[in-house]
């Protein structure tokens, strides 16, 4: 394994932490691999440890190659920032794709909580226009070919709002306009262009209400795009692996039916990323020179 880090702003709040397999003789079979990037939740505040590093390397043991933003926050997460964030860590991921031996078109973004919010906004909104050009890049460099969604937020509606006043504030600002809140629903804004989703809550959850993703599902469904659905009767909100792993000890952090979504989503993405035909020939061919 190979493990870069690079510096996505000048004061190096924001960074882009980079986990590669290396290449080797005896798996020959992968000469481009697949990626997820991993979105940590947070509320806007912080990004969680819990789901940064432990789920990047549970994909990397999958056969991914994985990655970690560590997006703009606090006083710095006001929206459009984090989606600029992470729409340029999609496209230095893609610029690099030839250099570490990934596949451009198989590049998935899983988030959590806020970052769920993050991954989903990524999937409806990277071909805005005035966030294209806000984030400097190339249409379509951001555009995930997959999302993964973890208790994710996704609406501003108060029905579904639960404990997430202070997220929005960090979100919005303190006096957001209707259509600020609007902009930031992400099931009003999916669409025929939204990628196929894996999304994952719990029915317990007492801090975003599982309504927030039974609302981007039905929203996906409106438009035809494909999704798998997990909703487990157990586990709080925030319980990223659902194992002892990733517990902080407290509460209903693990939870053995809920901690079968990395494995369930993995293999979603083999089947989505048809990982499991056999590679191409030039693939062979450029692995034996290995």
């Amino acid at each position: 394994m190979k493990t870069l880090q690079f510096q996505l702003t000048e004061d190096n709040r924001v960074t882009l932490t980079a986990y590669l397999i290396e290449d080797s003789r005896e798996m020959t079979n992968w000469a481009k691999r697949p990626a997820v990037l991993v979105l940590p939740g947070g509320g806007y505040s912080y990004t969680s440890d819990r789901e940064a590093d432990p789920v990047a390397l549970s994909y990397l043991a999958q056969g991914f190659h994985a990655f970690v933003l560590r997006y703009s926050t606090a006083e710095h997460g006001q929206f459009p920032a984090p989606f600029i964030d992470a729409s340029r860590a999609m496209s230095l991921i893609r610029k690099q794709a030839d250099e570490w031996h990934l596949d451009p078109d198989r590049l998935a973004v899983c988030g959590f909580s806020a970052g769920g919010h993050l991954a989903a906004s990524l999937g409806t909104m990277w071909n805005d226009p005035k966030l294209i050009e806000a984030a400097g890049i190339e249409a379509g460099e951001n555009k995930p070919n997959a999302l993964i969604l973890g208790y994710p937020v996704i609406t501003c509606g108060d029905d579904t709002a639960g404990h997430l006043n202070n997220m929005w504030k960090i979100a919005m600002g303190d006096q957001p306009s209707e259509q600020m809140q609007r902009q930031l629903s992400c099931e009003l804004h999916a669409c025929a262009h939204t990628p196929p989703a894996f999304i994952f809550h719990t029915y317990m959850d007492n801090v975003v209400p599982v309504e927030n993703a039974l609302l981007f599902a039905q929203a996906l469904a409106k438009h035809d795009v494909p999704f798998e659905l997990h909703i487990y009767p157990n586990g709080v909100h925030g319980f990223s692996l659902a194992n002892e792993i990733t517990s902080t000890g407290r509460g209903n952090m693990v939870d053995r039916d809920a901690a079968e979504w990395l494995t369930m989503s993995s293999s979603w993405l083999w089947r989505l990323f048809n990982m499991y035909e056999q590679p191409e020939q030039a693939d062979l061919e450029r692995a034996k020179l290995l």
